[in-house]
C-alpha cells in the first residue's frame, strides 16, 4: 500500500492509512484545498471530489469559510485565519504561490508529504507536512514559517493546521473543561453556528480545557458512528476555533498561542509550529479513544513497552513534615505494600517548610537531611523500590536564597506588582540562563543521589509575563519558555538513561501530547477523591492511555473533599491507571495493610491488561447504576474489568454489562471463581457483576481465555 500518491492530472494528493484517506489539492489560486478526511478512497475516487471551477465570489460572503488547509489572513476570507503575519511595511494580507513539494519514506512504515509555498511578493516561505503511518490512523501535520528576508515581520497567529469535515446535517463536539482538582469534565453538545474557542491563555496545557476535541455529527455512540478528532502537541498556552459555517460545513484550526500575543520572526528565523495529529473513525467515541491510545503507545512515549512501577507518594502522609527517619519509617511500610517505587514529595529541600519559602534552593534540608538524601535512598534501594523525588523546576519563592540573588529571573514587567500565587512567582524559562540553571542542578541531583525517577510539578500559571530588557520579550516568551522546559527534559533524558518523570501541574494541568512524548506518566489531578476521580479518569481517557494515568490510593476523610469510600473502592478505582498509594500507612490498621498488600498483588497480576490492552467504556459514570471499564491484552487472552457504583436505589434492577473485544469463538474463566463463560454469551448477552452491598460499592473480573475449543 502506498501512503501518499498523487495524481498529476487533477492534482490530487492522497494520503493513506489502514482505514482511512486524507485528500486534498492546490487551487487554481495556489491555496491547499481540502478534499476528503474519511473512509478509504482510490486516487481516482479521490478526484471526484475536485469541485468545478468556482463562480464568481458572492460579494456578500467572498471564498467559503471552511475548506482549505491552511485559511490565511487575505484576500475575500472572513472565516477564522489559520496564519496571519505582519510585514515589515505594515501589509498583513498573504498570497499563496506554490513552489514545489517533497514526499519521502523517512522510515519503514512511515511516509512524509511537504507542500511548499510562499507569498507572492513578501519573503516568507511556508511550507505545509502532514505525516501517516501503517500501523495507525492517525494524521499528523505542522507548519513550517521561515523569513527569507532582511526586515522583521510578526506571526499575530500561527497555527498547525486546519481540518474540515464533510457536510453533514448538524454536528457536535466532545472536549473537556474543570478546574484546579475537577479536570476532565466531559461534555457533548451541538456545535453553534459562528466560531466556538477552546483555548487557554495560562502559559500551560491548563486544568480549565485540553488541546483535544472529538467531532460528530450528533449520531455517535461510544460503539458506533463517524467521529473526527484531533489533538495538538503543545505545553503551553494554545487555541483551537471551531467554525459552523452557513452553508453546513464545519472546520477548526488550532496551534500554538493565544490572542493579543506574536511571535516576531527575524531574517532569517524559522517557526516551527506543534504537530498537530488528528484520526477518523467510524466505530464511535470508543474507537477513537482506542485509535488515540494505541498511537501514543506507539509514536508518542518514550518507553511505551514499560510496565509502570507501584508508587508511593509521601505527600498526603506527611505534608511538609520531611525528614529522614520519619520517610524511612514510611518506606519500609511500603515495601510491605508491594510497591515498587518510593517517591518523596516536596518538603525536603531547602528551608522549606510550608508554601511561602525555599522553592529555588534545592539542596537537601540539613535538619531533616543532615548527611544528605544517600541515608534514605540507601535504605529505599536495600527495601528493593527505585527512589524518586519531587522537583519544582519552574517555580521560586520569594523567601528563597534564589530570588535574593536573582529578582530579575522571575517573569514580570517594570512597574508593575508581581502577582504571587501560592506565594510564588514563575521563573523565566525563555532566558537561557534560567534554563541552563536548572538543567545543571537537576542534572547534578539525578547523579550524585542516584534518582530513579522525577516527579516534575508546576503549581501556578503565568502572570505579568514580561522579560524587561529583551526586545519583543513579552511575545517571545511564551513559545521559548515552553521549547527551552523541552530541552531541559530532553537534555536531563539523554544524560540519564534510566531516569524516569510524571507530568505534573497542580495535578493536570500539563497534559498532551507533547509532553508525553519526553515524560512516562501523568498526574491527572491532585484530587485523589475516588468518587471524584472516576469522573476525572472517564474525561482524561478519552485521549490518553490508562498507561499515562497516575492513581492513588489515600486515606479518609479525603483531605480535599471531607468523603469516606471504602478501601476495596479506592483500590479499584485506582487500578483503573498506573496504581500508587499516597496514604498515611503509619495509620493504616494491619487489617487495611493487609488487605492493600493484596490488591496490590492482584493488580500487578493484571497491571499489563490495563497499561497495555485495550480500552472498552462499558458503561459511563452517569448516573446511579454501575459504571464500568473493560481493558483485553491485544491477543484478546485476557480481560480485566472494573465495576464501581456509587449509591444503589432499592429496587432498580442492576443492568447486566456487555462486555466486548473477545474472542468470538472462545470460552473464558474467571481467575477468581474458576467459572467458565462463553464469549458469545458475555458480549451477546452480558454478565452481571456481583457487588457488595451498600453504597461505594466495587469488583472487579479477571477472564482468561480457555484453550480448548468451545
Amino acid at each position: 500500500m502506498s501512503l501518499i500518491s498523487f495524481a498529476p492530472a487533477s492534482g490530487v494528493w492522497l494520503l493513506s492509512t489502514a482505514r482511512t484517506s486524507y485528500a486534498l489539492r492546490i487551487d487554481d489560486t495556489g491555496a491547499p484545498c481540502h478534499l476528503a478526511w474519511g473512509p478509504r478512497l482510490t486516487l481516482a475516487a479521490a478526484g471526484e471530489l475536485v469541485p468545478p471551477p468556482a463562480a464568481e465570489i458572492s460579494s456578500f460572503e467572498g471564498r467559503p469559510a471552511a475548506g482549505e488547509e491552511l485559511p490565511v489572513d487575505g484576500g475575500a476570507r472572513y472565516g477564522a485565519p489559520s496564519l496571519r503575519v505582519r510585514f515589515a511595511d505594515g501589509t498583513r494580507a498573504f498570497e499563496w504561490q506554490p513552489v514545489g513539494h517533497r514526499a519521502s519514506e523517512p522510515a519503514s512504515g512511515t511516509a512524509e508529504l511537504a507542500l511548499e509555498f510562499r507569498d507572492r511578493h513578501y519573503p516568507l516561505a511556508v511550507t505545509l507536512h502532514y505525516r501517516v503511518h501503517e500501523d495507525t490512523d492517525v494524521v499528523e501535520r505542522w507548519t513550517v514559517l521561515r523569513n527569507t528576508g532582511r526586515e522583521p515581520l510578526a506571526l499575530a497567529r500561527a497555527d498547525s493546521a486546519a481540518w474540515t469535515l464533510p457536510p453533514r446535517d448538524d454536528y457536535r463536539i466532545s472536549h473537556v473543561t474543570g478546574q484546579w482538582s475537577a479536570e476532565g469534565v466531559l461534555h457533548r453538545e451541538p456545535v453553534p453556528h459562528g466560531e466556538t474557542v477552546l483555548t487557554s491563555r495560562r502559559g500551560i496545557t491548563s486544568h480549565h480545557a485540553n488541546p483535544w476535541l472529538m467531532l460528530d455529527a450528533g449520531e455517535a455512540t461510544e460503539d458506533r458512528g463517524e467521529v473526527w478528532s484531533a489533538a495538538l502537541a503543545w505545553s503551553g498556552s494554545w487555541h483551537v476555533t471551531v467554525q459552523r459555517t452557513p452553508d453546513g460545513r464545519t472546520a477548526f484550526t488550532g496551534g500554538a498561542g493565544h490572542d493579543g500575543a506574536s511571535l516576531p520572526l527575524g531574517p532569517g528565523e524559522e517557526y516551527v509550529t506543534p504537530r498537530y495529529a488528528a484520526v477518523y473513525t467510524d466505530g464511535g467515541f470508543g474507537a477513537a479513544s482506542r485509535a488515540w491510545h494505541a498511537y501514543i503507545l506507539a509514536h508518542v512515549l518514550p518507553h511505551p513497552e514499560e510496565l509502570r512501577p507501584v508508587l508511593f507518594n509521601s505527600w498526603e502522609a506527611t505534608g511538609f513534615e520531611v525528614d529522614e527517619a520519619g520517610q524511612k519509617a514510611l518506606a519500609a511500610r511500603a515495601a510491605e505494600l508491594g510497591v515498587e517505587l518510593y517517591v518523596v514529595d516536596d518538603g525536603w529541600y531547602g528551608g522549606r517548610r510550608d508554601d511561602t519559602a525555599g522553592l529555588g534552593d534545592w539542596e537537601p534540608a540539613a535538619k531533616g537531611f543532615p548527611d544528605g538524601l544517600t541515608p534514605l535512598i540507601e535504605e529505599v534501594h536495600r527495601l528493593g523500590m527505585r527512589f524518586g523525588l519531587w522537583v519544582e523546576p519552574e517555580m521560586v519563592n520569594p523567601d528563597s536564597d534564589l530570588y535574593r540573588a536573582h529578582p530579575d529571573w522571575v517573569l514580570h514587567f517594570p512597574h508593575r506588582t508581581r502577582t504571587e500565587l501560592r506565594h510564588q512567582l514563575v521563573l523565566n524559562f525563555a532566558r537561557d540562563d534560567v534554563a541552563e540553571w536548572a538543567y545543571g542542578w537537576l542534572t547534578r541531583l539525578v547523579a550524585d543521589n542516584g534518582i530513579d525517577f522525577l516527579k516534575w510539578d508546576m503549581n501556578r500559571a503565568f502572570s505579568e509575563a514580561g522579560w524587561p530588557g529583551r526586545e519583543n520579550g513579552e511575545d517571545v516568551l511564551w513559545t521559548r519558555y515552553t521549547h527551552h522546559l523541552y530541552e531541559v527534559i530532553d537534555r536531563l533524558r539523554a544524560d540519564h538513561p534510566g531516569l524516569r518523570i510524571e507530568t505534573c501541574s497542580g495535578g493536570g494541568g500539563r497534559v498532551d501530547l507533547a509532553i508525553l512524548s519526553r515524560t512516562d506518566q501523568a498526574w491527572p489531578s491532585d484530587n485523589t477523591d475516588a468518587a471524584d476521580r472516576v469522573s476525572i479518569q472517564h474525561g482524561f481517557g478519552q485521549i490518553y492511555p490508562a498507561r499515562t494515568m497516575a492513581a492513588w490510593v489515600t486515606d479518609v476523610p479525603n483531605q480535599l473533599t471531607g468523603r469516606s469510600v471504602p478501601l476495596r473502592y479506592r483500590f479499584h478505582v485506582a487500578m483503573a491507571g498506573v496504581l500508587a498509594v499516597g496514604g498515611d500507612l503509619a495509620r493504616w490498621t494491619a487489617a487495611e495493610r493487609a488487605q492493600g498488600a493484596e490488591w496490590v498483588a492482584e493488580y500487578k497480576k493484571v497491571r499489563h491488561i490495563v497499561q497495555h490492552g485495550t480500552l472498552h467504556r462499558l458503561r459511563g459514570p452517569v448516573d446511579d447504576a454501575p459504571c464500568a471499564v473493560q481493558y483485553t491484552t491485544m491477543d484478546r487472552r485476557e480481560a480485566f474489568v472494573l465495576v464501581w457504583q456509587r449509591a444503589p436505589r432499592h429496587g432498580t434492577p442492576r443492568p447486566a454489562l456487555r462486555l466486548a473485544g473477545l474472542d468470538p469463538t472462545a470460552r473464558y474463566r474467571d481467575a477468581r471463581t474458576g467459572a467458565v463463560h462463553h464469549a458469545s454469551v458475555l458480549t451477546g448477552y452480558g454478565i452481571t457483576p456481583e457487588l457488595p452491598a451498600g453504597d461505594w460499592s466495587s469488583t472487579s473480573l479477571h477472564l482468561i481465555r480457555v484453550d480448548e475449543e468451545a
